[in-house]
């Protein structure tokens, strides 16, 4: 019996019988692809279905590459990707996804099943940067890709200043230093330790 593959898609098996496959708990939901059962839901298995739905030189960036880290337990609801100013790739026709033309080095991408990624370091920058919404998620998900990326503030202080008229450099910085405290919080018990009230 051959084995199916990591990722499923329509290419591969009728819609109707995945999500059949799903409701009988053979298959668990990859953003718009599955998975069987016995699959370890990991980056390159988020990242080949990105592959399997997108333009191959598009790039995945912010909250799209924070989950593919694992920073994010579900896929955003509209994935950012990026492509190389450049390029010059056309934008798809796509309404899940929203794309803008960055300066990137080859140097702040990795492969993952084929898809480009941004890396943790990049993605904690453009995210610190970039958000107009930056929640409690986005916080912690920056703290938990510096701690994948093991990198910390002057990283990004470096990386934020090599480019020249970046704007929000002061508010990227700002929110990373916000994620790093929530990080390491001061306990309670030892700012208390030694008070007597009475």
């Amino acid at each position: 019996m051959s084995r199916l593959p990591a990722v499923l898609f329509h290419s591969d098996l009728p819609v109707a019988e995945l999500h059949a496959a799903k409701l009988d708990g053979e298959l668990y939901p990859v953003d718009r692809c599955f998975s069987p059962v016995d699959e370890i839901d990991w980056l390159w298995n988020r990242a080949r279905a990105l592959t399997l739905t997108v333009p191959a030189r598009l790039i995945a960036e912010q909250r799209t590459a924070a989950w593919i880290y694992g920073a994010f337990s579900r896929a955003p609801r509209q994935h950012q990707f990026c492509a190389d100013i450049s390029a010059r790739v056309r934008p798809p026709a796509l309404v899940a996804i929203t794309v803008r033309e960055v300066v990137i080095d080859a140097s702040e991408l990795v492969h993952f099943a084929g898809l480009l990624v941004t890396t943790p370091l990049r993605t904690v920058v453009d995210l610190a940067r970039s958000s107009v919404n930056f929640t409690n998620d986005d916080l912690r998900a920056v703290g938990d890709l510096m701690r994948i990326g093991r990198f910390g503030i002057e990283e990004c202080r470096a990386v934020l200043d090599r480019r020249r008229n970046l704007p929000h450099k002061r508010l990227a910085l700002e929110r990373i230093d916000e994620a790093l405290r929530l990080l390491s919080p001061v306990p309670h018990a030892q700012t208390e330790a030694g008070v007597n009230r009475r």
